[in-house]
Order: structure tokens, then sequence, then C-alpha cells
């Protein structure tokens, strides 16, 4: 027997000894003790513009007031969730920082990426430079690095998620297909756009519940709240609470602009945020039954929508000109005896 053959054998035993071994160790035994604090984590969605950096912000913050331990964390590739919460200053990105680190052969430490305010926990996962990548896919890529932080061991009452409302892609639909969340929140506005976003969120979470899924939908924040209703006739229709109403005021949208919180206990809209914080830790994840688009646009007066306009079909000559039928015969070959 040659030496390479012997050390190969040898190596194989060693191997099978190791497997052995470990396959002789007695699995953990069951916990007996008292439940540990449960984690609430909460995927808040929207179009993009809507008010989900506002609405966090300032729930955020009012949890924090009432003795929560919040963790807010932006998924949008904008990167400007914690915005707000920061008066207007910028935090360093968990994708960004952690490509320097890895350049610099360094590890990303929790220091690096999470900041604090006021007992809000806060960071951003950051996307690719535009043009330079898919913003779904920073996502996965920011989960992975979270992962590696310890996400799972962490230890809050709250984590709050928030997320482009764009669920056709991967990235963004990433809490409702994997189960990373317990329940979603929806913030729309009475306008199509915003609701048409909400019902595909609505449809994703029905969809995947459809293949064994957990998440359910919360509710719906209605952010500038102008009273016309059709945010209130879409939650009322899907079957999803309507969890606050944040009216379309002047105050908000000056505070808002300078970068204020206005969810302040004491203050004249902490009751609105109270309510809000309450209502978002209460309310059971539902599954809603999302709108066709024809129930969407009925949601919304005729000449708002432009409903009546009638489809005309266009035909060759249209796209080609006068006689192109005629001019360009058929590649198709017809024998005459088939």
């Amino acid at each position: 027997m040659s030496n390479a053959t012997a050390a190969a054998l040898h190596t194989q035993h060693d191997r099978l000894t190791a497997l052995r071994a470990e396959a002789a160790v007695e699995p953990d035994p069951v916990p007996e003790g008292a439940a540990k604090r449960a984690t609430q984590v909460i995927a808040i969605y929207g179009k993009g513009g809507i008010g989900k950096s506002f609405t966090l912000a300032n729930l955020s913050y009012m949890m924090a007031q009432l003795g929560k331990k919040v963790l807010l964390i932006g998924c949008d590739p904008k990167s400007d969730t914690t915005s707000l919460l920061f008066g207007g200053r910028a935090c360093p990105t968990i994708i960004e920082t952690s490509a320097k680190k890895k350049n610099a052969g360094e590890q990303v430490r929790i220091g690096d990426v999470c900041f604090k305010r006021d007992g809000v926990f806060a960071m951003e996962l950051g996307g690719p430079e535009v043009g330079r990548g898919c913003g779904g896919r920073g996502i996965i890529h920011g989960f992975e690095l979270l992962e590696k932080l310890g996400f799972h061991d962490w230890g809050f009452d709250y984590v709050l998620l928030d997320f482009l409302g764009d669920v056709v892609c991967g990235g963004f639909g990433l809490p409702i297909a994997r189960d990373m969340c317990q329940k979603v929140i929806v913030v729309g506005s009475n306008d199509l756009q915003s609701l048409y976003v909400a019902n595909n969120v609505c449809s994703a979470v029905d969809y995947f519940r459809n293949l064994g899924g957990n998440v359910g939908v919360a509710g719906m924040v209605i952010n500038k709240d102008d009273g016309t209703g059709e945010a209130q006739a879409f939650a009322s229709t899907v079957g999803i609470p309507v969890l606050a109403s944040i009216p379309a005021h002047d105050e908000i949208r000056r505070k808002s602009a300078n970068y204020e919180i206005i969810g302040l206990p004491g203050g004249s809209w902490g009751p609105l945020f109270g309510e809000l914080a309450t209502n978002v830790a209460d309310a059971p994840p539902v599954r809603p039954r999302p709108l066709t688009q024809d129930g969407l646009l009925g949601l919304f007066k005729g000449e708002a929508v432009g409903r009546g306009v009638k489809l005309d079909p266009a035909t060759i000559e249209d796209m080609c000109g006068p006689g192109a039928a005629a001019r360009k015969p058929s590649l198709e070959v017809i024998y005459d005896n088939a």
C-alpha cells in the first residue's frame, strides 16, 4: 500500500470517528422554564413618498417613551427611514459599512451601524449605487449581515421594518415570503396609487398564506387624510382595520419637513401616536381579501380614474401604414393538397 493511499484511509477513518462522536451527543433538554420575552417583528409597507418614514419615526419614538425597547430598521434603498429620528442626519448604512470594513480587513460591529436616540435603536440597511445593482438583492444581503451580527438573539419588544411597497420584487417581499415578521402594516392615503400598492401588499400576504405562510396584515395607517374616504373604504373592503388616520395638517407637514418628532407624550399630536402605538401592539394579523383592479377602481369616482374610456384595438395598418397586411406576405407554408 502506498503512503498516499494509507494517508487517505487514515483521514477517512478520522472523519468517521468524528461523525460517530457527533451523533452520540445527546440533544439539549426541552426548556421547561418561563418563556422569554417575545419580539414583535412588524413590516411596514407603502408607496414611495407616502409617509412611511414619518409614521415610523414618530411611532417608534412614542413606543420608546411608553417604556418599550424598539429597533427601527430602514429597508428602503433611499436610506432615509431614520433621518427624521436623527434630526436630518443620515446613518451609515450596513451595506456600505460592510464593504468598507471588508476592504480594510475588519469586522462590522454593532456600534458601526446601530445608533440610539431617547430609547429608540435605529439602523439603515442601504442599497446599491444608482444603476449598479438590484435594490431587492441589497435587502437580502443586508439581512444576511444582520444575522451575522446576531439579529435573532437581540432582545427587543418591537422591531419595525420600513419596506418599499414594491412586493413584486422578491427582496422587498422577504418578510412576507419567509415569515420573518408576524404582521404587516400598510401606509396609504386617499389616492389610487398608494391604495394600488397597499392592495399589492395584501395580495402578497394572501398568496403566501395559500402556500402555508403565517404573516397577516394588522391594519392600515391613513396618512395625509383629507377626509374623502377612499382609504377607509379600501380598508373596510379588504377586511383590515384602520390603526390611525393622520390628518393633512399644515403643522404636521412643516414639522416633518424640518425633521421634528411630533409623537411626543404631552404634545398636541401625542394622543394620536399613543393610540397608534397601542393599536399596532394589539392588532392581530389577519388574512386580507385583496381587490381586483376593477374593485380597486370602484372605490373612486369615475372622473377621478378615467372609467368609461373605451379600449380601441389597434390594427396592423395603424402600426405599419395603409395596405400593410396585403403588402407583407405571410411566411407560413401552405400545401395545396393538405
